[in-house]
């Protein structure tokens, strides 16, 4: 079985002003009321400013450590108001909202056209969109018309420490998946002729497009994390890869329940924090990037 729980298969672009909110009134109410409270929070560039000064004016390290002190702390209350906002999500709107996300996904010409990705593995213990349907068809070989479509090659993560260490290890069947220490499926390190899965890493091609979970997002591409920083860390790694290499950006996409997309300028960042290049949510696709506008052009 995929994700936590079990396997389980139009693409649109929405604007932002027409998606709908569909997370309780509660939830709405305590995330607007941090929306508030958040209002002095350093912005990216600030953080950037201070990092680039803080050889030349006095104390100007004590602030920037100060500045991101604060915003982690900013980070941890909007992870707690939004994990309540998941929490109270019907579910039966949770599961109405993964199969139109997935079917979305499935359908949109920038996922038939990718050729390797990597994706995650949903858990429904940490209230993440389901992906068990669209991982399925891609560890498939499927016939259309009389003519087999080429089979996607797929990179998932497995978590080696502690420390903010992910891999990206390939995988051809459901069955390369084990339970780790915390209940999650990742791929097991080695196949089953006992040789070491090809990690995304020390690929020879590049993967064009990511699938990536979060806890909160927003509509100029920001991402909340759960806080162990393992996707950021990867992401940045990965690119600086893609860039020695000189290959295409991947596509970042993150996928969204209606309660995890808040206002822009909630989410507070870091210079370290990689923004998304769109989100897929029920009320459809929302490219945010000037190469998500491009590849999800209709």
């Amino acid at each position: 079985m995929l994700a936590c729980d079990k396997l389980t298969t139009r693409s649109r672009v929405a604007p932002m002003t027409h998606a709908r909110t569909l997370a309780s009134s509660v939830a709405s109410r305590s995330l607007s009321s941090l929306a508030r409270v958040l209002v002095q929070r350093p912005s990216a560039g600030a953080l950037r400013a201070a990092a680039r000064t803080k050889m030349s004016e006095p104390g100007s390290e004590s602030q920037e450590r100060d500045q991101l002190e604060s915003t982690f702390k900013q980070k941890k209350i909007l992870r707690t108001q939004v994990r309540r906002a998941l929490r109270s999500m019907d579910p039966l709107q949770r599961s109405q909202e993964d199969e139109t996300i997935q079917s979305l996904v499935l359908d949109a010409p920038w996922f038939k056209s990718s050729q390797s990705l990597c994706a995650y593995i949903s858990c429904s213990a940490l209230r993440e969109v389901d992906t068990s349907k669209i991982l399925s068809q891609i560890l498939q070989n499927s016939a259309k018309d009389g003519h087999i479509q080429m089979k996607k090659k797929l990179y998932v993560p497995r978590v080696e420490d502690k420390n903010s260490h992910m891999r990206m290890l390939n995988i051809s069947s459901v069955n390369d998946m084990i339970a780790n220490s915390m209940d999650i499926l990742e791929p097991a390190a080695l196949d089953a002729d006992g040789n070491e899965r090809e990690d995304v890493m020390q690929a020879d091609d590049p993967v064009d497009l990511f699938l990536l979970p979060g806890l909160a997002f927003d509509g100029s591409g920001r991402r909340l994390g759960r806080g162990g920083g393992y996707y950021d860390t990867f992401l940045r790694n990965y690119q600086e890869l893609a860039h020695a290499r000189n290959w295409k950006k991947p596509l970042l996409v993150a996928l969204s329940y209606s309660p995890q997309i808040l206002e822009k300028g909630v989410i507070p960042v870091t210079p370290d924090d990689i923004p998304v290049d769109a989100l897929v949510s029920p009320s459809g696709v929302i490219p945010i990037s000037p190469a998500a506008l491009d590849r999800m052009k209709i």
